[in-house]
């Protein structure tokens, strides 16, 4: 026997086509008695909604893409966590996309998606800026650990967070410091960077800089020894996994943290807190990061007549202190 149509629906409920349609669609557009029936009449007959058919009656496609930088960073773990809660919250698919550092799949990725979902959050997007520009003007977009000026965002705080690390240093004795860049085309990069030399000159510390870096255990070897050659006693990693393999070089090396070098990484992933030394890090609410921006993504998907101001919405940041940071030597 063939699936149950909508028109089945509604000859058996006794109302029209469009009745049915909007009582799964638009239920705030049939009364609450009319739209039990449909449903009830829909349970009966063992009706399901065709998500497509909706997709072109409504022009929603219950559906938003995230779309993160690399995806075998765990760091995206609970902002992946907590956008996918909320959509489902909302009953919409959470589709997933790994641009894999590279700008070009993003680009790729993200327009053959366009026609299929109703918006996108991009996690520490390395699109240029007119890029980014363009995809909002096809479908709703929200920034997550980026922001662009037109466009709604949601990040953590890292200037102010930036400003204790340096400080936690400087109670430590430290005068001069090295931050081992991340991706050249990072904007988490760049602003790290100049939050950390702002606080630098404010508190008296020497600041340099040594990268860009992949941000990965597996580059940390090379950081590590470009660190070294700086000098520097305290050594500031882009993200958690490049300032392990920092540290794990470092032991290679009879360089003991933190007796000799403090070394303090970002994202505060699980493996920070299980690695030898135990990590110093800067770490926050990124599952709520996740949450806020699916959350600012699906108004920005509902229908209005009102222009919307572009959200920003800006969440401290907690600096985690641990075992990799001591006093100066």
């Amino acid at each position: 026997m063939a699936d149950p149509t909508i028109y089945d629906v509604a000859a058996a409920a006794g109302v029209a086509t469009s009745t049915v349609s909007r009582a799964f669609s638009h239920p705030t557009r049939v009364s609450a008695k009319t739209r039990e029936h449909v449903l009830a009449v829909a349970a009966e007959l063992g009706y399901r909604p065709n998500p497509h058919a909706r997709a072109l009656f409504s022009g929603r496609h219950h559906t938003v893409a995230m779309v993160v930088s690399d995806i075998t960073n765990p760091h995206y773990f609970e902002l992946i966590r907590g956008a996918e809660l909320r959509a489902k919250a909302s009953e919409y698919t959470l589709v997933l996309v790994n641009a894999e550092e590279s700008p070009r799949i993003e680009y790729d990725q993200i327009q053959r998606l366009v026609g299929s979902v109703d918006g996108f959050v991009l996690a520490a997007s390395r699109l240029p800026d007119e890029n980014l520009e363009q995809i909002s003007a096809q479908r709703p977009v929200v920034l997550m650990n980026r922001e662009l000026p037109g466009l709604s965002s949601v990040v953590l705080d890292h200037v102010q967070g930036c400003r204790q690390l340096v400080e936690h240093l400087a109670s430590l004795g430290h005068r001069h410091l090295v931050y081992l860049a991340g991706p050249r085309n990072s904007w988490m990069a760049a602003t790290r960077w100049s939050a950390l030399r702002a606080a630098g000159d404010d508190l008296g510390i020497r600041v340099e800089r040594v990268g860009p870096f992949t941000p990965k255990v597996s580059h940390g070897g090379v950081a590590a020894d470009g660190a070294l050659n700086t000098g520097a006693t305290a050594v500031v990693a882009h993200n958690d996994l490049l300032a392990i393999g920092v540290v794990q070089r470092l032991a290679q090396r009879g360089v003991r943290v933190p007796a000799d070098v403090s070394v303090v990484g970002f994202d505060d992933i699980f493996a920070s807190d299980l690695c030898t030394p135990r990590l110093t890090t800067l770490g926050g609410p990124h599952g709520e990061v996740g949450r806020a921006a699916v959350e600012i993504l699906l108004d920005m998907a509902t229908p209005t007549r009102q222009p919307r101001t572009p959200a920003r919405v800006v969440l401290p940041t907690e600096l985690v202190l641990r075992d990799s940071t001591g006093e100066a030597p």
